[in-house]
């Protein structure tokens, strides 16, 4: 727990812009959220690695999304379940299943689908709100955390050695 929370810290106070730090989150709701082994991974994976997104927010999101996904999933069954059962929807199903490509997306499963819909809803809302966050942040907390009594004794602590720890490894 402490090199989560270590690593989300040395990745707020890291030279990266907030966009880029913001854009990784964002992503990282579809990695997170969804079942892995999903041809829609392949092809996030690909934009994380074309688009300027910082790595270290990805990986760190998507760990922190998969471990909400196993709270939320009944929800997203259920999102994925209404979709894929309303009438009006129908004939849009049945033409994506009878194509190949789509079929191999297996958009068919009330899993995988409600929770894709919920990644693409949410993902705008992610980038606006984490960058926003991120910008408060590091313009008003950090530099009032550090002066701070605390600050001092959390360098002292378990916890800042680790985050130093990860810092040398950078």
């Amino acid at each position: 727990m402490f090199n989560l929370l270590a690593k989300f810290l040395k990745l707020l106070n890291g030279d990266a812009s907030p966009g880029q730090i913001s854009l990784g989150f964002a992503f990282a709701l579809f990695v997170g959220l969804t079942p892995f082994f999903s041809l829609h991974n392949l092809i996030i994976l690909f934009l994380v690695c074309v688009i300027r997104v910082n790595l270290g927010a990805f990986f760190l999101g998507s760990a922190v999304f998969t471990l909400i996904a196993f709270i939320v999933d009944p929800l997203m069954i259920s999102v994925g379940e209404s979709l894929l059962n309303n009438p009006d929807l129908t004939s849009l199903w049945t033409g994506l299943y009878q194509s190949d490509v789509w079929r191999a997306f297996k958009f068919n499963h009330t899993l995988l689908l409600g929770s894709v819909v919920t990644a693409s809803v949410l993902f705008i809302p992610m980038v606006i709100v984490s960058r926003i966050i991120i910008s408060v942040y590091r313009e008003r907390l950090m530099k009032w955390f550090e002066k701070l009594q605390i600050s001092k004794m959390i360098k002292a602590s378990k916890f800042y050695k680790a985050y130093e720890k990860l810092g040398e490894l950078s």
